[in-house]
């Protein structure tokens, strides 16, 4: 085994930081992320595990659209995550009991060992619902799984067609 200065790996780490923190972005201007089609949905993604260009990565953070009459995909999740409906109204599904919710609500997504299955539904037949989700970002400590898996159960109907 190689005789490693475990101190002194902190301190690269350290100024390496240091030197991505000072050319990243401070202010994330959501006029300017891509809206993104993926199995969950309609989404744009202000802070991500992989995303270096931010100032700190400590939060996932994204806005979902969901189309009128419309639903997310399906996912079992560790939970843990908190969610702001920004516009619109509907429900979500967290494992079979149904929340309702509408524009000012905050919905959160209990943490359990097993994890959480969630699926949201906007219920207007004519506005898109529009939802921002923040979690911290534990992915870089725990995995992406986090410990209680992370699955997509059943897609969203935007994915594939747009």
């Amino acid at each position: 085994m190689r005789n490693v200065n475990w101190y002194g790996e902190l301190i690269k780490l350290r100024d390496e930081e240091r030197k991505r923190i000072e050319a990243a972005t401070m202010l994330v201007k959501g006029k300017e992320l891509p809206l993104e089609v993926n199995p969950q949905g309609l989404m744009k993604w202000y802070m991500h595990p992989c995303k270096d260009d931010t100032a700190h990565k400590a939060l996932i953070i994204y806005v979902q659209e969901i189309p009128p009459q419309s639903k997310s995909g399906k996912q079992k999740y560790q939970g843990g995550m908190v969610i702001y409906i920004i516009q619109g109204r509907g429900f979500t599904v967290i494992d079979e009991d149904t929340y309702h919710w509408k524009e000012g609500d905050i919905l959160q997504l209990p943490l359990k060992p097993d994890g959480v299955v969630f699926q949201h539904f906007n219920s207007s037949p004519d506005t898109a619902a529009r939802l921002i989700a923040v979690e911290p970002n534990l992915v870089g400590a725990l995995g992406v799984d986090r410990g209680s898996g992370f699955e997509q159960l059943e897609v969203a109907p935007e994915f594939g067609k747009v």
